[in-house]
C-alpha cells in the first residue's frame, strides 16, 4: 500500500484503543471507523501500515518509520509497572538508514533497512527468553525498547519481516525464511521451545522450493513459495491453517521441554486449494480468533500484510473511493 505525498489522504482506524493505538487522541475502544490524527504525516506518502497488541507503525516513502506505542513507567513506591499510553506519532530516530519492511508483534516491532540489516525493539519475547535461556544472559534485541540489530543474519540480504505474538520472521532475497522466538505451538519447525536467534527453515520442508511471500498470525505461519504453493503451519485449533491437520505426518511430540511438558513441532503442509494465490494476508484480532484472507484470481485490490495480534483494524483511504484495510 502506497500513497502520494501529493495525493489528499485520511486514516480511519477502529477496534481496541487501550494504549491509543487508533491515534484518535483518546484510549477508549472505538466499534465504528473513526477519523485518526494524521498531523505527523502531512505532506509525507505512505507506503506501509501494520498494528500490533497496543502499538503501530507506519513506513514513509523515504523510509522514515514512526511508531505509537505504550510506555513502561517503573514507579517502585506505587506500583510495580503502570502503562502509560502514548498518544502521538512518534519517528523511530535511531533507525538511520531508510527501513524498506517493518512489522508489529504483540509488544515487538521488526524493521529491515534498505541496507538488508533487521532491527528488533520492545521486551514482549524477554520472559520467554528467560524462562527458556537461564541462566545464560538474554541477548540484546530480545530486550531493547530501542532498535537492536538482529545477530545472525550477516550478508542474508533479508527484504521482509513480519511477527506474531511473540515469534519473528524475515524472508531473505535469496528465498530462505528464518524464525526465532517463543515455539510454544511449533510454528519455529524446531524442537526447541525458544530460538533467539534467527533460525533457517529447510527448504526441504516447504518442497524444495524458495519462498517469495510470508505471513505470520498469532502462533501459525503462511508462506507462499516460487512455484505459488502455499503452506500453512503452527497452531491449528481454530481452522486458521486452512487444512487438516494430521498428527502423525505433520506434528512429532519430541520428548519434555523446559517448563511445559512436550514440544510438538509442526511442520509445513501445502494448502493445495490455494496453490495460484495471487494475494495473501493474515491476522490474530484476539486469542483464539485468527483469519486468512486471500485472492487466487488476479485482480486490483490492496491487502494488510498484517503481522501479528492485530487488536486495531485500519483502513486509508487516497480518494473518496479508494478504500484499503
Amino acid at each position: 500500500m502506497e500513497t502520494s505525498s501529493s495525493t489528499e489522504f485520511c486514516l480511519h482506524s477502529w477496534g481496541a484503543n487501550s494504549y491509543g493505538q487508533l491515534g484518535q487522541g483518546h484510549v477508549d475502544d472505538q466499534p465504528e471507523p473513526r477519523f485518526s490524527d494524521i498531523t505527523a504525516l502531512q505532506h509525507k506518502a505512505v507506503r506501509t501500515l501494520t498494528g500490533g497488541g497496543g502499538h503501530s507503525v507506519v513506513i514513509t516513502a523515504n523510509g522514515e518509520v514512526l511508531e505509537k506505542l505504550y510506555h513502561t513507567l517503573q514507579i517502585y513506591w506505587l506500583l510495580p509497572c503502570l502503562a502509560l499510553p502514548c498518544l502521538a506519532l512518534l519517528v523511530v530516530e535511531s533507525l538511520k538508514d531508510p527501513v524498506v519492511s517493518v512489522a508489529a508483534g504483540l509488544r515487538h516491532s521488526l524493521a529491515v533497512t534498505v541496507s538488508g540489516c533487521v532491527y528488533q525493539w520492545g521486551t514482549g519475547l524477554c520472559s520467554h527468553a528467560k524462562r527458556a535461556l537461564s541462566p545464560r544472559p538474554v541477548p540484546p534485541h530480545l530486550s531493547s525498547t530501542v532498535p537492536s540489530l538482529v545477530p545472525g543474519l550477516d550478508q542474508k540480504n533479508v527484504n521482509m519481516v513480519t511477527a506474531g505474538l511473540a515469534h519473528c520472521v524475515c524472508l531473505t532475497e535469496d528465498g530462505d525464511l528464518f524464525l526465532w522466538g517463543s515455539n510454544k505451538h511449533g510454528q519455529l519447525t524446531s524442537t526447541e521451545p525458544f530460538l533467539s536467534s534467527p533460525t533457517l527453515v529447510k527448504r526441504s520442508l516447504l518442497g524444495g522450493e524458495k519462498v517469495v511471500l510470508v505471513c505470520s498470525g498469532w502462533t501459525h505461519i503462511v508462506a507462499q513459495t516460487e512455484s505459488r504453493r502455499v503452506y500453512t503451519w503452527g497452531r491449528g485449533d481454530y481452522g486458521q491453517l486452512g487444512r487438516q491437520t494430521c498428527h502423525h505426518a505433520e506434528r512429532q511430540m519430541i520428548g519434555p521441554s523446559a517448563g511445559s511438558g512436550n514440544t510438538v513441532v509442526s511442520l509445513p503442509a501445502e494448502v493445495k486449494v490455494l496453490c495460484g494465490a495471487t494475494q495473501g494476508g493474515v491476522s490474530s484480532p484476539g486469542a483464539g480468533t485468527n483469519m486468512g484472507c486471500v485472492a487466487t484470481v488476479p485482480r486490483a485490490t490492496f491487502f494488510s500484510r498484517s503481522s501479528s495480534l492485530v487488536s486495531d483494524l485500519f483502513s486509508l483511504a487516497a480518494e473518496p473511493d479508494t478504500l484499503w484495510q
